[in-house]
């Protein structure tokens, strides 16, 4: 059986062997709000592979780096912040894809409907945005 990577599985004693820290470490950072372990219904915590996986990059930013907690705390906010920047930077690229998308497909809904009233006198149809909502003008060409 495969559990998602944050499955919350591991005693902390085990969390601690995995990573290589003591289990007071991993409940210092806990506190700090550097992992956030899962918890039973007795409040026993419960550590992710993720959580591990993130022990271990902090570790390795404190011992070789030579980062201090502090400093490691920033650094996750920042990718935190980050990765939900880049997720809403990439729901947004939809939206504007699916915005462009409805364009389109209402200035041909809207230049075949000039057409057929026979209202092309050779200008555009431009769309005019009025409190929010937009309606479409013909615009003479010049000439």
């Amino acid at each position: 059986m495969n559990l998602p990577d944050d499955t919350p599985v591991y005693v902390i004693s085990i969390a601690a062997q995995l990573s290589g820290l003591h289990p007071q470490t991993l409940r210092t950072y806990d506190r700090m709000g550097l992992v956030s372990p899962g918890r039973t219904s007795g409040r026993g915590r419960r550590y992710s592979m993720r959580d591990i996986v993130m022990l271990r990059e902090i570790q390795r930013l404190s011992q070789e780096e030579g980062i201090n907690l502090a400093g490691i705390q920033k650094i996750l906010e920042l990718q935190r912040a980050n990765e939900e920047l880049h997720a809403e930077m990439k729901r947004l690229r939809r939206v504007v894809e699916e915005l462009g998308n409805e364009l389109e497909s209402t200035r041909a809904v809207a230049a075949r409907l000039a057409q057929l009233r026979g209202e092309n006198r050779g200008g555009d149809l431009v769309p005019i945005r009025q409190a929010g909502v937009v309606i479409w003008r013909q615009q003479e060409s010049g000439g």
